[in-house]
């Protein structure tokens, strides 16, 4: 759900900031991008070096410097807009008031009332502080205002007491985060099941039938609908690449027929987009020994494998959605929509290897999402993971009620 996203970390002046360091690295880890933003104050609990050096990025801390004429002004607005997420963490109980109340007597302050991205708030202070009505109040004020708390905990406090306002732990946080995100992104509650890469037909125990498909783009279509929100499941062929997402189910098979037997134990899927590029026919016999070259010539008695499509095509119930994949490289568009009504698809998404730069094993793509006869959306030549951009956007816009 981070992955690229660029975050905005606050931190204010509780004994809590020293956990800023591990969220630094926590949302790195995550894939993305952070730039720090801390109260005057808060310098005393945690060194701008320890976080620039974690960012990479110089920490922002005043308007401008005080020892050098020549310092550019740090304009909170340009902050604000270049952020995906505001963090504030740790929020006192004296940021939090002056956010209600629009107070901006620091940089970090003034960010927030030019912030126009989600703010995430996770208060850390002491207990009775946590427990007063006027705490309790702003808390209230600022999830009116549309930003979102991070809840603090029960543990062990800075003062020795026990009970409410400790800040979460870095982990927590993020965790907190996704959740959040996935619970409101477009495919949040929808299960999409997905096959990606080749299969592996035996011949012998040494040689197969197979092709070159790399799986990435089945994959990147995997690692878009889970940033979405969406339960994802994948069944991939032998593939040599990984996800990104460590929410994806992932299921490893080799044949067409392990393809289509798990595939046949997810039929409660909302979408199925089938990537995958699976050999049409496999070898009557495989061999249990390796055949050894002794004639010229060698004859393969080749028999039908399933067609897995076809299969989920007939068992589709109404408001599922079916995409298939063809890869074409004569009549393309004409073959495209035969293969659309005759697998009981709701769309193909068809791409050519005669387009430059699209094809097996790149890195970009160009694909036509066909939904009918005359009826199709192309898109540009795009790296994979905006070609899948593309593919689940047009899912929902076109195919979903």
């Amino acid at each position: 759900m981070l992955e690229g996203k660029k975050i905005l970390l606050g931190i204010s002046a509780s004994i809590a900031a020293y956990k800023s360091a591990f969220l630094v690295r926590e949302f790195i880890k995550k894939g993305a991008e952070v730039r720090v933003i801390m109260t005057p104050a808060s310098k005393d609990f945690v060194t701008p070096l320890t976080l620039s050096t974690l960012s990479k990025h110089p920490v922002h801390s005043e308007f401008y410097s005080k020892e050098s004429e020549n310092e550019l002004w740090n304009n909170h607005v340009e902050l604000a807009m270049w952020a995906d997420y505001f963090v504030v963490a740790p929020a006192t109980a004296n940021t939090i008031s002056k956010m209600v109340n629009g107070t901006a007597d620091n940089l970090l302050l003034a960010t927030y009332l030019s912030a126009k991205c989600p703010v995430y708030v996770a208060p850390a202070m002491d207990l009775d502080m946590y427990k007063h009505p006027s705490t309790i109040q702003n808390l209230e004020q600022l999830k009116s205002f549309g930003n979102i708390i991070i809840p603090s905990v029960f543990g062990e406090l800075a003062s020795g007491l026990v009970g409410e306002g400790r800040l979460s732990e870095p982990d927590e946080i993020v965790r907190f985060i996704e959740a959040d995100l996935r619970s409101k992104a477009s495919l949040s509650g929808k299960k999409v099941l997905i096959t990606a890469g080749p299969t592996y037909e035996a011949i012998d125990p040494v040689r197969f039938i197979g092709n070159h498909s790399s799986g990435k783009m089945g994959f990147a279509v995997a690692d878009e609908a889970a940033k979405l929100g969406a339960e994802v499941v994948l069944v991939s062929g032998p593939v040599s690449i990984q996800t990104t997402q460590a929410s994806i189910k992932r299921i490893d098979v080799q044949t067409a027929a392990q393809m289509l037997e798990a595939c046949s134990q997810h039929m409660d899927y909302d979408i199925a987009i089938m990537s995958a590029a699976v050999a049409d026919y496999r070898p009557e016999e495989t061999k249990r020994e390796k055949i050894k070259k002794s004639e010229d010539s060698l004859s393969i008695h080749l028999i039908k494998n399933p067609d897995i499509l076809a299969t989920l095509g007939e068992k589709k119930k109404s408001g599922q959605v079916l995409v298939g994949f063809a890869l074409e490289t004569e009549n393309q568009m004409e073959n495209a929509v035969k293969k659309l009504i005759s697998k009981k698809a709701n769309a193909i998404i068809l791409n050519t290897p005669k387009d430059t730069g699209a094809g097996f094993g790149v890195n970009t793509n160009k694909v036509y999402f066909v939904i009918g006869e005359n009826n199709y959306f192309e898109s540009e030549l795009l790296p994979k993971s905006e070609i899948a951009s593309f593919i689940l956007d047009h899912v929902q816009t076109k195919l979903m009620k």
